[in-house]
C-alpha cells in the first residue's frame, strides 16, 4: 500500500486536472491518477461560459484559451423553416462579468493547458496508466485499488476526488445511488470543416436551430463546425454513422453540390442523472462522476469545472486547518442542489423548446424569444441564466448563509 499525504484524484480530465491545480496552486499536495497513457483526445465539450472563463482566469489559463478559441459574442435561436428568430448581444453581460462573452473550443485544448501548469508545481503529480477500480472510504482518509499493468495497486490519501466521468468507478464503488433518466433518442454529433457560414446569410457562430421533426445545433470552433442531430429511437447505430445518412442530415441544412467533409461523428446516449450525494467521508465526487446532463446549452463541462473550483476552495481551507470538514458537506449539497435546480432544469428547457411540436406552442416560443431580444433587459436575465451567472450568484447568496 502507497500512502499519499495529500489528495488523490481519480481522472485526468479537464475537471480532475482544474481540481488538481485548483488545489496545488493553493499548496495542497495532489496526484492524479488517469487509466489512458497520455491525456484523452477527443470530440467532447467545446463551450466555456463567462463564469468558466473567470475561474479559469485565476488558474492563469484563460487569455491563452481565449486567443486560441472562437470567441462568441452573439447567440442565435432559428428554426428550419423561418430562419432567424432571434439574436442576443452578449455584451449586455458587460456590466455582470469580465468576460461578455463565450468561447468555442474543444476541451481538449484546456486538458494540455490545464497540465502543463500543474507539472510546474512541485506538490503535484500526474501519473497515468492507472485505472482506479475502486475506492473505501472513511471519515479521515481513503483507499483506492487501481489496475496497472503490472498489477493492483493500492493508494491512500487523506482525501479522494472521484472525477472519473460518467461511468465513474469510485461512485460505483461506494454504493452512489445515480438518480435520473436516459433519453430515447440517441444524439450524433458531426464535425465537417464545411463552412456553413459561407452558405447561411448572417450566420452566427452558435446557433439553435428549432424543428418539430429534427432540430439541431451548430457550433463553430476553430477551423471546424460542430453539429449535433438528435435521432429516432429506431433507428440503428450503423445506419445513423453511414456516410450517406450523415451527407443527407447536412444536406437539410445547405444542400451543397459536393460531399462534406467530415473530420470526425460520434453517437451516443444523453442522460439526465445526478448522484445521491456529492460526498461519502472522506470521498467526493465531481464532473460527470456526479453529474450528466443534456449537452444542449453547453452547461455539463462548465458545470463539472465549476465544481472543481468551489471544491479546491473549500478542500484547501480544510487542508489548511482553516475551517473544519463539514465545510466539504456545503460543497455537496450546494453543487447539487445547482446540478438539480439550474443545470438540470435549463437544459431539458432548450430541448423541449427546440423540438416543441404543436404549431401555437412553439409560435409562442417564437414570439416569447423575439420580445425577449427587443427588450435589453429581459435579454439580459435570459442570458444570466443560459451563461450560468445566475445559478452561481443564486449559490454564493446561499453559501453565505450556511456560513
Amino acid at each position: 500500500m502507497k500512502a499519499f499525504d495529500g489528495v488523490l484524484i481519480a481522472g485526468a480530465g479537464v475537471v480532475g486536472l482544474t481540481t488538481a491545480l485548483s488545489l496545488a496552486r493553493r499548496g495542497v499536495p495532489v496526484l492524479v491518477l488517469e487509466a489512458e497513457s497520455e491525456l484523452v483526445r477527443e470530440y467532447r465539450g467545446s463551450t466555456f461560459h463567462p463564469p468558466t472563463l473567470e475561474m479559469l482566469d485565476e488558474l492563469g489559463v484563460a487569455e491563452e484559451l481565449i486567443r486560441r478559441a472562437v470567441v462568441v459574442d452573439r447567440v442565435q435561436y432559428r428554426d428550419r423553416r423561418e430562419g432567424l428568430i432571434a439574436e442576443l448581444d452578449m455584451g449586455l453581460l458587460k456590466e455582470d462579468t469580465l468576460y461578455p462573452f463565450r468561447l468555442q473550443i474543444d476541451q481538449y485544448a484546456l486538458a494540455v493547458m490545464l497540465l502543463d501548469r500543474l507539472k510546474r508545481l512541485p506538490v503535484a503529480e500526474v501519473r497515468f496508466h492507472k485505472r482506479v477500480a475502486a475506492v473505501a472510504a472513511s471519515p479521515d482518509h481513503a483507499t483506492l485499488t487501481v489496475e496497472t499493468s503490472e498489477g493492483i495497486e493500492t493508494f491512500t490519501g487523506r482525501y479522494v476526488v472521484g472525477a472519473d466521468g460518467g461511468g465513474s468507478a469510485v461512485r460505483q464503488s461506494l454504493g452512489v445511488e445515480f438518480e435520473g433518466m436516459t433519453y430515447p433518442e440517441r444524439y450524433l454529433t458531426m464535425f465537417t470543416t464545411f463552412d456553413f457560414s459561407a452558405h447561411i446569410p448572417d450566420l452566427g457562430p452558435v446557433s439553435y436551430v428549432s424543428d418539430p421533426g429534427e432540430w439541431f445545433l451548430m457550433l463553430r470552433s476553430p477551423d471546424i463546425w460542430r453539429v449535433l442531430f438528435p435521432t429516432r429511437p429506431e433507428e440503428r447505430d450503423q445506419d445513423i454513422l453511414a456516410d450517406a445518412s450523415i451527407q443527407a442530415r447536412l444536406r437539410g441544412i445547405v444542400d451543397a453540390p459536393g460531399p462534406f467533409d467530415i473530420v470526425h461523428s460520434r453517437l451516443y446516449n444523453v442522460h439526465q442523472r445526478v448522484a445521491g450525494t456529492y460526498r461519502r467521508g472522506a470521498v467526493l465526487l465531481a464532473g460527470d462522476a456526479a453529474h450528466l446532463n443534456n449537452p444542449v446549452g453547453g452547461m455539463g463541462l462548465n458545470g463539472g469545472i465549476h465544481d472543481a473550483v468551489n471544491l479546491a476552495e473549500k478542500l484547501s481551507r480544510v487542508w489548511h486547518g482553516e475551517a473544519g470538514p463539514d465545510l466539504l458537506d456545503l460543497y455537496a449539497t450546494e453543487r447539487r442542489r445547482i446540478a438539480l435546480e439550474h443545470v438540470q432544469a435549463q437544459a431539458h428547457r432548450n430541448v423541449l423548446d427546440l423540438s416543441e411540436p404543436d404549431p401555437d406552442k412553439r409560435r409562442q416560443v417564437h414570439d416569447e424569444l423575439r420580445r425577449i431580444a427587443r427588450d435589453p433587459e429581459l435579454a439580459r436575465q435570459l442570458l444570466l441564466r443560459t451563461s450560468m451567472i445566475a445559478g452561481l450568484r443564486g449559490s454564493a447568496a446561499s453559501e453565505s448563509v450556511s456560513v
